[in-house]
């Protein structure tokens, strides 16, 4: 029994929205029911993915705070760049600094201050080999058949989760919500992925949409705008070095450094309002 008075924070990153739990001090039993009765828009709180900041693992050297995911499906998932913005901002304004580093299960990334409501996060290196995505075989993922249109030659990347993205004359009006679930679920893809379709405008910009593993169309989505950023330069779409990727939320900046290839992702974080978590809702 976890007991009444569960202090949360609703944040977003572009309108990817996160229910954020301090467990630091106080733990909290977080089951898959539990994730999804909060993540519910009708019953819980409402999110894209609940966010919990943990105390620091002995595996993350250097972390003050460990950052803990699930999608609104309730499934634990490794990383989330808008959330991690969100988290890295807490995290600083906590401790009154600059910089800040946090482990995830994606590894441990490192945030920077990039303005008032502005956080710079270096997502670490882009993956891409067929076994880092991962995907099922061996397959060239510069160039990948998923069999569902217009998955037909896309590029897979990992952000540390597995992305899949497609580049199509127009992004707008592609039915997302139709062919998403399918190619999030495909057999390809073991670990399931997150789904892109990317137009590159006339003035170098990447509009983007996104369907997220477990939470189907969101509004932005980091990691998705890091991968969309990488694929449109490993395709040679975009020179390589910092782009603005146009989310249904707003732009991000994503630069695919050359030096070691990390990928440092730039955009605001906006807290919507506090609360509590009532008994109710609780186990």
């Amino acid at each position: 029994m976890q007991g009444p008075g569960v202090p949360f924070r609703k944040m977003h990153g572009l309108g990817n929205d996160f229910v954020v739990i301090d467990t630091r001090a106080r733990p909290l039993a977080l089951t898959t029911a539990l994730a999804l009765r909060i993540a519910d828009r009708r019953e819980g709180v409402g999110c894209d993915q609940l966010v919990t900041i943990e105390p620091p693992r002995p595996e993350d050297p250097g972390s003050v705070a460990f950052m803990g995911i699930r999608n609104a499906d309730g499934c634990v998932v490794e990383a989330c760049g808008n959330a991690t913005r969100c988290v890295a901002h807490l995290l600083m304004e906590e401790a009154g600094t600059d910089t800040v580093t946090i482990g995830t299960l994606a590894g441990v990334v490192v945030a920077n201050r990039a303005g008032a409501d502005e956080v710079r996060v270096d997502m670490g290196p882009a993956r891409i080999g067929w076994d880092q995505i991962p995907l099922a075989e061996a397959r060239d993922t510069l160039h990948l058949d998923v069999g569902i249109a217009p998955f037909t030659d896309a590029v897979a990347v990992s952000m540390g989760n597995p992305h899949v993205v497609a580049f199509v004359c127009d992004a707008e009006a592609q039915g997302l919500a139709v062919f998403g679930p399918s190619v999030e679920r495909h057999a390809l893809f073991p670990a399931r992925v997150n789904v892109e379709i990317v137009t590159v405008r006339e003035d170098g910009r990447l509009r983007m949409r996104v369907w997220e593993r477990g939470s189907g169309i969101t509004r932005a989505c980091g990691t998705g705008a890091c991968a969309a950023a990488v694929a449109a330069m490993r395709r040679e779409l975009v020179p390589r070095g910092p782009v603005t990727v146009l989310l249904d939320g707003g732009p991000l900046t994503i630069d695919w450094r050359v030096a070691d290839d990390h990928v440092l992702m730039t955009g605001p974080v906006a807290t919507a309002f506090t609360g509590v978590l009532d008994g109710g809702l609780l186990p």
